[in-house]
Order: structure tokens, then sequence, then C-alpha cells
């Protein structure tokens, strides 16, 4: 009986917890317009999170654009398919966030650190973008689209 207890409790627990993670389809943000502007997809690769756009939901398709103010392997590649986070790993010093890598602002071309944290039991993630030390740097909520 105490099994079949157990069973059902991480049957009802573990879809929970699974969304406690980056790993999904994300709705991002426009700052400036607060409106859902475009769809990236994180995935995890032996604990190393990366992230690519999947779409656009604005009126300007991804497709259509090329990142001609990137620095890096990246300029002059199409929007559409880009990996704009890398290198992302659970944090060692913090459950529940992850850190470590960098991201892409690829209306800008520059490259930031980049922290992630779930929130909202995992239908949000806040998404921090900084250079150097995390207080210098802004926050994106972006909406888990799955």
């Amino acid at each position: 009986m105490k099994s079949v207890f157990g069973l059902l409790l991480c049957l009802w627990a573990c879809p929970a917890l699974a969304q406690m993670t980056p790993v999904g389809l994300w709705k991002t943000i426009d700052d400036a317009t607060g409106r859902e502007k475009g769809l990236v997809r994180i995935v995890d690769e032996n604990g190393v999170l990366s992230g690519r756009i999947e779409g656009t939901l604005g009126p300007n398709p991804p497709e259509r654009r090329i990142c001609d103010l990137c620095s890096d392997d990246r300029k002059n590649k199409p929007l559409l398919g880009m990996t704009i986070l890398r290198g992302v790993r659970a944090s060692a010093d913090e459950t529940g966030q992850w850190d470590g890598g960098d991201i892409l602002d690829p209306d800008s071309g520059k490259v930031y650190r980049v922290r992630l944290r779930p929130k909202n039991g995992g239908k949000q993630l806040e998404v921090r973008g900084y250079m150097g030390i995390s207080l210098l740097g802004r926050t994106q909520t972006w909406i888990r689209a799955e």
C-alpha cells in the first residue's frame, strides 16, 4: 500500500518538478511594448542548456532578419534557428538557478552573462542578462509556451 501511495505521489509531483526547469519553449517579451515577441526553445544536452530562436510572435519575422550587429560567429547569420543562449548550467551555489553561460541580444548584437530562474511553478522564467556582476544588467520575464 505504501509503495502504491509513493508511486501516485511521484506521478503527481514529477510533472510539477519537471516544469521547474528552464528546458522548454518560451515566449519572449519585448521590453519596450510589453508584447510577446518571439519563441525560444531551451534544451538540455548533458547538463548544459542552450536556447535557439524558433519563431516570432510579432510583425518582423526572424527568417528575414540577420544578426548584422553580432560580432562573434553569429555575425550576418539568420536569426531563425540562431542559438542565443549558450553554456548555462545548474548553479553550484543556488538551487533552482542556472548560470555560467551567456545570452545574445540579437537586436544589439551584444553578448551578456546570464542567470535563469523559473518562477510561478515553472510557468515563467526570469532571464537576467548582465555585464560583470549581476547588479549591472536587466531582467526579462519569459512565459512558458508549452
